[in-house]
């Protein structure tokens, strides 16, 4: 075929389709190369901050370490000891018992919260007021709430001993952990109901409108087309509150000045209490490992459940 008739029906020849594709490869070629070097200080971030102390936890926690000798192997001796640790057992099952009342609550709550801001249709000022828990580190959090419920200065007691109800405390082993997890669902709640609040606002205004004319109410459109077109959101929301709950520790840590009851101490203030209380960093090690262990799991198990990576919107 020739190339005037190949010009005629509009088509390029495979001359002037080579040099295309050849002035192309220049273009691809520094995109690359863009990309790469874009990428170079998020790779030695993630090798120098997790890969390599992953990698040494993995050493240490074979070892006998006690940060003022040089680690001794003893091999998975560490892990035998962990096996009957009733310590370490009693631990997990406090941080698991946070863990399912913070998630579930918590969640609820913001899918609540969520919903409230769709419909009343808040200022945004109003919605910025809820983060401002959330932006509070951590440490404050725990000791305005220490103080708060102080058995003798304690704001909060005062109030309620004034209306004759009795007083609550971090130290009262069957109200410390009702207490934690409050404090930790209410430092939260505005964050993860904001995450709920902007997937909402994708789901087309069309659907509503159609449930509203089929004569749906607000609840069954709530379960049958907000639920199913944010479940991307929800398994985002609920792995990143289980991780984060997983981790707590600030609370119990300053809440309790260092000393926290049985009923409250958590895996991870044991991981920190072994590793610079008593200085068995290669015991400590195994813990945080079998515990990420762990999180990898309970993270995969979760987004299969709940089929994160498909949402009835698409």
């Amino acid at each position: 075929m020739s190339s005037s008739a190949t010009r005629e029906r509009g088509e390029s020849s495979p001359a002037e389709a080579e040099g295309e594709a050849r002035a192309r490869r220049p273009i691809h070629h520094r995109e690359k190369w863009a990309a790469l070097v874009l990428l170079v200080p998020a790779l030695v971030g993630f090798i120098v901050f997790w890969i390599l102390p992953s990698g040494r936890s993995i050493w240490y926690s074979l070892t006998d370490f006690d940060l003022l000798n040089e680690p001794q192997f003893i091999g998975l001796d560490n892990y035998r000891e962990l096996l009957g640790d009733d310590v370490a057992r009693s631990s997990l099952v406090v941080t698991i018992q946070f863990v399912v009342a913070s998630v579930v609550l918590g969640t609820v709550l913001a899918l609540l919260t969520a919903a409230l801001m769709q419909r009343l249709r808040l200022k945004t000022w109003v919605r910025s007021i809820l983060l401002l828990p959330w932006l509070v580190p951590n440490v404050a959090i725990a000791l305005i709430w220490a103080w708060l419920l102080d058995g003798q200065l304690g704001y909060l007691n005062h109030l309620l001993h004034a209306v004759g109800l009795p007083g609550v405390s971090f130290y009262n082993a069957s109200q410390a952990m009702p207490i934690i997890i409050a404090i930790g669902i209410w430092s939260g709640l505005g964050y993860t109901a904001l995450l709920f609040y902007a997937g909402m606002t994708q789901v087309p205004n069309e659907m509503y409108e159609a449930g509203a004319i089929d004569g749906a109410t607000e609840k069954r459109m709530f379960f049958q087309i907000t639920l199913p077109l944010i479940r991307p959101v929800i398994a985002l929301v609920v792995v990143m509150s289980a991780i984060g709950s997983f981790q707590v520790f600030d609370l119990v840590l300053i809440g309790y000045g260092g000393n926290p009851i049985p009923a409250v101490r958590t895996i991870f203030f044991y991981i920190y209490q072994q590793s610079f209380a008593f200085f068995r960093m290669g015991y400590g090690s195994a813990i945080a490992l079998v515990l990420a262990v762990i999180l990898g799991a309970l993270t995969a198990i979760q987004m299969r459940a709940m089929r994160a990576n498909r949402s009835d919107l698409s």
